[in-house]
């Protein structure tokens, strides 16, 4: 179905080439995933197969990529449409229409697809994502995941034969995800559909591939068996890991596998107590204070008078499924997104010390709203789900420079992009970035601000592991100094290894709230690949399962597992 034959790809303004002679075949019916760190070709890899690269970015394509027997080269995105459907990483960059069912249809109208089969087609893609109660909103009043699954929906009702997804559970929650990915496969099953899909977040996707193309860096391609190639590969979920300290031999890519095979491992973790990812910290006084913060939009709540009190010292998991209230939340902390009623108050002052009453409108307790929008970033950082909203000059350089001109602190926004993302070019202008770059970049300018609270939306979308770990680093760096830091998120690995507290919230009320271990550990949606496989037992990574058997027998470590 696609065909790879000795393909290099090659940008004028690139020290290397992107890809360098890639011969490859993905068969009809095939999933096939492709994982590599940020910045190694994935996009590329994948835009070559609808004829994007390079017809629209640019550069020059060496050799050949047919797809369904039709040369990329000789065949624009315009007429591989009928064959290709692509989901790329920022779903809102690809809406052409207002509402959601103008967005399923509008695909089929540009293939003539008759009327009747177009409607039943709306309906059954509706079912099939969870979208028939947001039929008829406006996609800008759609939360992230929502939009997500609107722009995987308007790609599947022209019903390709070859579908390619970069990174398309990226903004979904745990449930959404599994459901996204049910109907990815039921059409490859069924429908004998063939699938590409860029993915960070293999916990979630490496169990359904038939094949696994891994981008090492180098621009070459390697394409196998899934367990063969991540048992040796940089780029592995904490399944794998679990299994390579285990010595697990096939390495087992499911939950259900691995527990078959972990009864041994329990039985010599039975007896002992994980180790604290993070030093405790009892005395945590508050930072900012809410109080029955409520957010309506057109009449509809979005957040119910919230209470909650963040303290200095740390980490909290804000968790729910899409739509539940999140983002509404943390706009309205951070003082620029709407707020219909209640408080919010930073209590001034250097971190970690208590300097207003608790209840937001005391002596040193600030509303981020009522101040100059400097001052107020000061106090509330915030990166959003969208970060290139948030990117306005014509170069990398450019956005640093300015980050360093109003920095509150000695620490340039270069050496914290380092950390993140290494490699990022000075010249390059930030919306050509990939989606995880773009993030990388947004955090490092907001950090150099040293806000007393840091908001952070959906921050490891787009990261690969090795960027999640230096986030976790990062954050846990920040706590350490006595500043709070809230991340939104589904990523429940993340959050298992970052945060101290997990909130949850649902139809835009709190429902949980507590230590990480009791709340994500007592779901099964939250609950991270370690815990599932080792329940009952209270390990949440895998870096506290080689630190319980050190004494017992040496394990590999995992760095990517250690706060």
């Amino acid at each position: 179905m696609i065909t790879f034959d000795h393909v290099t790809v090659a940008y004028d303004d690139a020290p290397a080439a992107a890809l360098r002679d890639v011969d490859l075949t993905v068969e009809e019916g095939e999933l096939c995933l492709v994982v590599g760190h940020t910045g190694v070709g994935k996009s590329t890899l994948l835009g070559t197969v609808n004829g994007l690269v390079p017809h629209f970015t640019g550069g020059t394509l060496y050799g050949r990529v047919t797809v369904d027997g039709r040369d990329t080269a000789d065949h624009p995105p315009r007429e591989l449409a009928d064959v290709v459907g692509v989901v790329g990483q920022d779903p809102a960059d690809g809406f052409v229409t207002d509402t959601v069912e103008e967005e399923l249809a509008y695909a089929m109208e540009q293939l003539a697809t008759p009327p009747a089969t177009m409607r039943k087609r709306v309906e059954e893609t509706l079912d099939l994502l969870g979208l028939a109660d947001l039929r008829h909103r406006a996609l800008h009043e759609l939360s992230g995941g929502q939009q997500q699954r609107v722009a995987i929906g308007s790609v599947l009702t022209a019903h390709p034969r070859v579908l390619v997804l970069d990174e398309p559970t990226s903004a979904l929650d745990p449930s959404a995800a599994e459901e996204v990915l049910a109907a990815v496969t039921r059409l490859v099953h069924d429908l004998g559909v063939t699938v590409l899909m860029a993915e960070h977040r293999l916990e979630r996707v490496v169990q359904y591939a038939d094949r696994i193309l891994h981008l090492p860096g180098d621009g070459v391609v390697r394409i196998g068996d899934p367990a063969e190639i991540l048992r040796t590969s940089a780029i592995a979920p904490p399944i794998v890991d679990l299994g390579r300290a285990a010595g697990w031999d096939p390495l087992p890519l499911s939950i259900r596998d691995a527990r078959r095979r972990a009864a041994p491992l329990r039985t010599r973790l039975t007896g002992r107590t994980p180790a604290p990812l993070r030093p405790a910290a009892p005395d945590r006084p508050a930072l900012l204070t809410a109080r029955k913060v409520t957010v309506t939009y057109q009449g509809v709540p979005a957040v119910r008078e919230v209470d909650l009190t963040l303290h200095g010292g740390e980490v909290t998991a804000l968790m729910g499924r899409n739509g539940s209230g999140k983002s509404s939340l943390l706009w309205a902390l951070q003082g620029t997104g709407p707020r219909t009623g209640g408080t919010v108050g930073v209590h001034e002052g250097a971190p970690g010390t208590r300097t207003g009453t608790g209840s937001g409108r005391g002596t040193g307790a600030t509303d981020p709203h009522a101040v100059p929008p400097a001052h107020a970033r000061r106090l509330v950082g915030l990166v959003p789900q969208t970060p290139a909203d948030l990117l306005y000059l014509e170069s990398v350089r450019q956005e640093l420079d300015e980050a360093d001109t109003e920095s509150a602190t000695g620490e340039s926004a270069r050496t914290l992009l380092d950390l993140l993302a290494p490699g990022i070019d000075d010249t390059t202008h930030p919306r050509d970035l990939s989606e995880g770059r773009k993030l990388a970049l947004v955090l490092a300018i907001q950090l150099t601000a040293a806000p007393k609270v840091l908001l952070l939306d959906e921050p490891t979308r787009g990261l690969d592991y090795r960027a999640k770990s230096q986030l976790v680093d990062i954050v846990a760096a920040l706590a350490a100094e006595g500043r709070t830091v809230v991340v939104s998120t589904h990523d429940v690995e993340f959050a298992a290894r970052a945060a101290d507290r997990v909130v949850v919230m649902a139809e835009g009320d709190i429902v949980a709230d507590g230590p990480t271990a009791d709340v994500i550990v007592a779901s099964p949606v939250f609950a991270p690949q370690t815990a599932k496989i080792l329940a009952p037992l209270p390990y949440l990574t895998v870096g506290q399962v080689t630190t319980a058997l050190h004494d017992d027998e040496p394990l590999p470590d995992h760095p990517e597992d250690r706060p």
